[in-house]
């Protein structure tokens, strides 16, 4: 079975589809798409059925990664058939708690990341800063998938 991956921001499409693009690169890069599965999701409505931001996708696409999506809101299918729920923020964070029990691991992304003084994954949607939280996103990713295969195991 799969390890499912959901990175959950606010309105899944700056943060969130960010880090599911540059963590499904990863994966993919490290021959485990087989075994690890990427998803993204906001925990509000407002952008649900709309494209990434343009600002990350300009940053995906400057760093070669080719990603399509679709922002969707968090759900209760979510909550049970995830493995690692990983927020970009602590209001993030908060609002997966106030859904209810899961068995997920859950964490804030910059939790993972070494060398990095942030605690939360800014929403360049206010700052435009989406070079900068490209930087973070990658290096929350890499600790978190170092993480994920030392915790379960996974050996390439």
């Amino acid at each position: 079975m799969a390890i499912r991956v959901v990175f959950v921001c606010l309105g899944n499409i700056c943060r969130s589809p960010m880090a599911e693009a540059v963590f499904a690169d990863m994966v993919e890069k490290a021959g485990l798409s087989d075994q690890i599965i990427v998803d993204s999701v906001g925990t509000g409505s407002w952008h649900v059925g709309e494209p990434a931001h343009e600002g990350t996708q300009r940053v995906l696409r400057a760093h070669g990664i080719d990603f399509q999506h679709v922002a969707r809101q968090i759900n209760a299918n979510d909550l049970h058939e995830a493995d690692y729920l990983i927020a970009m923020d602590r209001s993030n964070l908060a609002a997966i708690r106030r859904l209810g029990p899961t068995n997920a691991e859950i964490g804030l992304l910059l939790d993972y990341a070494e060398g990095v003084d942030e605690t939360d994954v800014p929403d360049p949607y206010y700052t435009g800063g989406f070079d900068y939280v490209y930087e973070l996103v990658v290096a929350g990713c890499r600790g978190l998938l170092d993480h994920i295969r030392e915790k379960e195991g996974i050996r390439t």
